[in-house]
């Protein structure tokens, strides 16, 4: 963005929001998407083909790890991101960005198989703002649209 946005989807340099922008391109990969990752990798373990024996250790396992760390960690995550578009609407403050690019695909993420309900109406809000965007719509109709493994 910075070389290649022309002044768009970035924030003034040196700005709060620029902070707020930076910090929230890095939490989508670097944070909010360790546990939704982790949420996938356990799911998989636990509907994995193994012998009968093996089956109700490695379910034991799976939920034990979703219990104690995926799914508290999951609610934090969204709790947090809540809160954030309590201020703003958008992750970066009151004007779109590509951090509300960057942090989509983690919401859309928690939305399928993340926990994200009513319980987080911003969130809800913000996915909604996020497909009634024209270059969403766009980038649908030419990639088609994907599902979440």
């Amino acid at each position: 963005m910075e070389r290649y946005g022309n002044g768009r989807l970035i924030p003034a340099p040196r700005s709060p929001e620029r902070l707020r922008y930076t910090y929230w391109l890095h939490f989508a990969e670097g944070s909010a998407m360790t546990p939704l990752l982790l949420k996938l990798v356990f799911a998989r373990i636990e509907a994995a083909p193994m012998p009968f024996f093996a089956k109700p250790i490695a379910r034991g396992m799976t939920k034990k790890v979703q219990a104690t760390y995926i799914d508290p960690n999951l609610a934090r995550h969204l709790d947090f991101m809540e809160a954030q578009l309590a201020e703003n609407g958008w992750f970066a403050g009151a004007e779109f960005s590509a951090a509300d690019i960057q942090m989509s695909f983690p919401v859309e993420l928690s939305r399928a198989r993340g926990g994200l309900d009513e319980k987080h109406p911003r969130l809800l809000q913000f996915l909604e703002r996020i497909h009634a965007r024209p270059a969403y719509q766009r980038a649908l109709a030419a990639g088609g649209s994907y599902a979440y493994c």
